[in-house]
């Protein structure tokens, strides 16, 4: 996900999108320790959205 898109969502969708990343690395490191995680650049790739949603997150409540 690019900045620009994540700039163009409301802060409801920027928390559920935040929420569903959450979820998704814990779900990729429980596939990790069972032996059945496929493809491993998926948890730098879900940390690095995670990251740019936290930090417009972050970005609209300091300018509130």
């Amino acid at each position: 996900m690019k900045a620009a898109e994540i700039r163009e969502l409301t802060a409801e969708e920027l928390a559920l999108r935040a929420e569903e990343c959450r979820r998704e690395t814990l779900n990729l490191r429980l596939q990790a320790q069972t032996g059945q995680l496929e493809n491993s650049a998926r948890f730098q790739i879900v940390r690095r959205d995670l990251a740019r949603l936290q930090t417009e997150i972050t970005a609209r409540k300091r300018s509130n």
